[in-house]
């Protein structure tokens, strides 16, 4: 099977294709396919996906994935790898990390909410005529349009996850206690019981109780195993060293992640991170 590799940052690329199909392969780096024109098959890990115009498909590294064009299509890739997301604002990268904790989402167009479709047409238009005037600052402003895109990406990622609990506030509000975790991940003041607790207007006892009953798992196991979540991304599509993800997500020092890995997977991180290395 081919294996593609991406030798920059980022790329895109407008490709016609009338009839013969893009065979299977694999790549390294992350693809966004929009369907600009044309319909046919893509077959994404043996899954069949029907394409049409307005369809955007988000890839991850080694997925394997072919087309077959029914019509003749016009594509348009947009492809980035984990150097392009390290060199984004640490704040914007973790607003995207939904494409990475999730990257088990179900096949098919990524775009769910039907508001966005044609404010991804319009952004995908713009990157056509960035692309082919190549007028000053072309790539600069194609940076900005991909960054916009992506994050319209982690929205509909958002929008697709299961509804989660919700408890009611004194005032009535519905409140989402997991997605203020998320939210907060990289604080861990934040993260008590009763920091949250408070910030919920709700006893300490409750709250324990209450997300026990909703979630399966205690309030703190819930934060562990996300945390270790992140830590499995940074060690996949990083390069990271494991004491800066231990120091970015909170933790004591690398010796208290690597012991916390450890306990929930079985192998520490430095062993994890060289199994996905031999995997890919």
């Amino acid at each position: 099977m081919i294996q593609e590799n991406l030798y920059q940052p980022f790329d895109i690329e407008y490709r016609e294709c009338e009839e013969c199909p893009i065979d299977a392969h694999k790549h390294n780096f992350f693809e966004l396919v929009y369907i600009v024109e044309g319909t046919g098959t893509q077959c994404v890990n043996k899954n069949q996906l029907p394409y049409a115009p307005g369809k955007l498909f988000l890839l991850m590294p080694q997925d394997c994935h072919s087309f077959e064009v029914k019509e003749p299509t016009r594509f348009f890739f947009i492809r980035f790898n984990d150097i392009y997301l390290k060199d984004q604002p640490k704040d914007w990268i973790q607003q995207l990390e939904f494409i990475f904790q999730n990257n088990n989402h179900m096949p098919g167009c990524i775009l769910k909410n039907k508001n966005d479709k044609p404010l991804v047409k319009s952004l995908i238009e713009a990157l056509i005529r960035e692309e082919v005037n190549k007028q000053h600052y072309h790539k600069a402003l194609s940076q900005q349009i991909v960054n916009t895109i992506l994050m319209v990406v982690a929205r509909n990622i958002l929008y697709q996850l299961p509804e989660q609990p919700q408890i009611q506030s004194r005032n009535g509000a519905s409140l989402n206690i997991l997605h203020y975790i998320h939210e907060n991940i990289y604080v861990p003041e934040k993260l008590r019981a009763e920091q949250i607790a408070a910030h919920f207007n709700i006893s300490p006892t409750y709250l324990s109780e209450y997300f026990k009953r909703n979630n399966g798992d205690s309030l703190q196991q819930y934060i562990t195993q996300y945390k270790l979540r992140l830590v499995e991304t940074r060690l996949q599509y990083s390069s990271m060293r494991v004491g800066e993800i231990a120091y970015e997500l909170g933790f004591t020092d690398e010796s208290h992640l690597n012991r916390i890995f450890k306990k929930y997977k079985g192998v520490n991180p430095s062993a994890y991170r060289k199994e996905m290395q031999q995997v890919a």
